[in-house]
C-alpha cells in the first residue's frame, strides 16, 4: 500500500469507484476517502465537485436505501438507520411511511404461516414487528387482523 495521500484526482477516481459499487451518502464517502486525502480541504473540493455534478446525493442514497430496507424493516427502523448514515434529519423526514401496514402485514405471513392462536403467540409475533422497527399501532392492527 502507498504511503503518501492521494492527489484530488486520485481521491475523485477512489471516490467514483466507491460509487459506481452502491449510492454513498456525503458522511459515508468522507469517511472512507478520509484516510487517502492529503487535506480536509482536497477532500471537500473533490465531494463538492461529485455533488455539483449530481454523481453524489443524500436524497437519491436515502431513496434507494429506504427501498432496501423497507422489505424487511419498518420506517422507525430505516429512519435510524439513515441517521446512522449521516443523512440528514430534513432528507430523513421525507423518506415516506406509506405502506407500513402492508409492509407488516407481508413481513409476519412470511415469517409466521399460521394465525396467532394464544397470547403468547401474539406477544411473540408483537415483538418480532416491535424489532423491525413498526410503530404500535401498525402492530396493533396487524395483529388485530390475524
Amino acid at each position: 500500500m502507498k504511503e503518501t495521500p492521494d492527489t484530488p484526482a486520485e481521491l475523485k477516481t477512489r471516490a467514483l469507484r466507491f460509487l459506481v459499487r452502491r449510492e454513498h451518502s456525503r458522511a459515508e464517502l468522507v469517511r472512507k476517502l478520509a484516510p487517502h486525502a492529503e487535506s480536509e480541504q482536497a477532500l471537500n473540493a473533490v465531494v463538492d465537485l461529485l455533488l455539483s455534478k449530481k454523481q453524489l446525493s443524500d436524497e437519491r442514497f436515502a431513496e434507494e436505501r429506504a427501498r432496501s430496507l423497507s422489505r424487511k424493516y419498518g420506517t422507525a427502523k430505516i429512519r435510524q438507520d439513515l441517521k446512522a448514515k449521516g443523512v440528514s434529519e430534513d432528507v430523513v423526514d421525507r423518506v415516506s411511511s406509506e405502506g407500513d401496514l402492508e409492509r407488516a402485514r407481508s413481513i409476519l405471513q412470511r415469517k409466521y404461516r399460521e394465525p396467532a392462536s394464544t397470547r403468547e403467540e401474539h406477544a411473540k409475533r408483537a415483538r418480532f414487528l416491535q424489532g423491525r422497527g413498526f410503530s404500535y399501532e401498525v402492530i396493533r392492527t396487524v395483529l388485530k387482523v390475524e
